[in-house]
């Protein structure tokens, strides 16, 4: 079994089996409060199928905001480590795009859009499944200003997405895996960096 975690818009925790059926959903759509609702959202995931069988950990990479996103990963690779098993790092606009195209089947290129606050965007293209059966990214992840967008996408059908879908996203995991494929590396997909700083070294003052 594996458990999948996401806190890239929401909080989303799903365990799903090997065949990639959903046994346990459990989320939260706002975007703010990931620290206060996890835990509580991973123990009713965790209530409702056998823990014991969870092989794998997906975590959702972002794109996301600094905080939010760290919580979701942080969550995953703790548990993971607690039980010696592998993390699986997938970015977020997979799962997201994999939802679309098992509900709709677009064929044509669609664009995932989610919201990056400050009136900006983080969109990702994608064009049906490769070989491997994972979303087919035709355009690197950008962030633009939400007034921009549409002629950034020069008429590409654009899906604006509020929350991520747990189980899709540890789909995608599952296909990254057994395909032995990278998706993406260790270091979260933050939209920016975050405002506070470390600050520099004190000034010396002259007597």
């Amino acid at each position: 079994m594996i458990l999948a975690v996401d806190t890239s818009l929401g909080t989303a925790v799903a365990l799903i089996d090997a065949d990639g059926r959903l046994r346990a959903d459990a989320s939260s759509p706002d975007p703010l409060g990931h620290a206060e609702v996890i835990g509580a959202l991973l123990e009713r995931a965790l209530s409702e199928a056998d823990a014991a069988d969870i092989t794998q950990v997906v975590a959702g990479m972002g794109p996301g905001p600094f905080t939010g996103l760290r919580i979701g990963i942080a969550t995953a690779r703790a548990f993971a480590l607690a039980r010696g098993i592998p993390v699986i790092a997938v970015p977020s606009h997979f799962g997201a795009a994999l939802a679309v195209i098992e509900a709709e089947a677009p064929d044509t290129p669609f664009a995932i859009v989610t919201d990056a606050r400050r009136r900006e965007v983080a969109i990702s293209v994608f064009d049906g499944l490769d070989a491997d059966g994972i979303p087919n990214l035709t355009a690197p992840t950008v962030l633009v200003p939400r007034a921009d967008s549409e002629e950034r996408l020069s008429g590409i059908h654009a899906i604006e997405v509020a929350t991520i879908d747990g189980a899709a996203l540890g789909r995608v995991g599952i296909r990254a895996a057994n395909a032995a494929r990278v998706l993406t590396g260790a270091e979260p997909l933050y939209l920016r960096q975050p405002d506070v700083t470390v600050p520099g070294a004190p000034k010396r003052v002259s007597s």
